[in-house]
């Protein structure tokens, strides 16, 4: 089989993602701009939306889990009086309403989408149906029921009622939350409905859209150590884990896959952790009685 050409680089590449392009042309730019062998992104963005997309590149690849799990913040408009098929501004409108509820109608229904709920997936996502995504079927016309899905979502506020037609919202949450169901079982339970008009993810984990770099950087700085220079280290994808530093013959354990000594730090027994031996990443893994058992490990040079 033939080697997959391109550089061993490992690390994250924060990207601040403008309307208008999949999640998966950004990573393939990313990938063709560091000439890096390998990449994948921590949690799709819809086409029209924008802000931050966290890039892995190399061993960060393996770390991407653990920022999908982590919780995000989304900054969004919902146009109220029209549902839409795509349940956002792209879709056909289905039903209109003359209706518009105040400002303290929607602040009080805000209240029935905070903690753990229920949601559904919009018809056009890339959730499964029957081994096929349902954005595709949705495509060709079939309406699916779609089964609801646990969401934890800590806060959904409103930041302004922009008119009488348009509110900005503001929601952190957990994995798997689509901003599009929001607006759409907002708008049925407002009795007006609703569909997203705009879109950010202002931030995921501990990555920031402020600290993001723009596809026209990323073109200008193609190939060059200047983009190479704002790579975040593989680490940062760990920063809700502790971090446990090995034994020089920990580490050697580590990195051949088996378990390895650790000094006792943060971490309970039981707890998922990550290993570091002289300021590098070894593996991440669960800490049992003084030691790191791995189910990931590093091979970082």
């Amino acid at each position: 089989m033939a080697r997959k050409k391109g550089r061993d680089i490992s690390g994250w590449l924060i990207v601040d993602k403008p309307a208008g392009i999949t999640s998966t042309s950004v990573v393939n730019k990313v990938r063709w701009a560091l000439a890096a062998k390998k990449a994948g992104h921590a949690g799709t963005l819809d086409p029209e939306a924008t802000g931050v997309l966290a890039v892995a590149l190399g061993e960060a690849t393996k770390t991407v889990p653990y920022i999908t799990d982590a919780m995000k913040a989304y900054r969004f408009i919902v146009r109220l009086g029209q549902a839409t098929n795509t349940d956002d501004a792209e879709g056909e409108i289905l039903r209109e309403s003359a209706e518009r509820p105040s400002d303290a109608e929607i602040k009080e229904a805000l209240h029935q989408f905070v903690g753990d709920i229920q949601q559904v997936p919009p018809q056009f996502s890339a959730v499964k149906v029957d081994g096929e995504r349902a954005y595709k079927r949705a495509r060709d016309g079939e309406e699916m029921e779609l089964s609801a899905r646990p969401l934890f979502v800590e806060s959904l506020i409103m930041l302004e009622r922009i008119d009488a037609d348009h509110v900005e919202l503001e929601m952190v949450c957990g994995k798997g939350g689509y901003v599009r169901s929001i607006a759409r079982d907002l708008g049925e339970a407002l009795g007006c409905f609703g569909h997203v008009l705009r879109l950010r993810r202002v931030w995921s984990g501990p990555f920031e859209a402020s600290d993001g770099i723009s596809i026209e950087e990323i073109d200008a700085l193609a190939k060059s150590p200047e983009l190479d220079a704002k790579l975040l280290p593989l680490e940062v994808g760990l920063a809700d884990l502790p971090e446990l530093r090995c034994t020089p013959e920990g580490a050697a354990r580590l990195r051949n896959g088996n378990p390895g000594m650790v000094i006792p730090g943060e971490a309970d027994y039981g707890d998922e952790a990550w290993a570091s031996f002289q300021g590098k990443p070894v593996a991440v893994g669960i800490f049992k009685a003084g030691e790191l058992h791995p189910n990931r490990v590093f091979n970082l040079d």
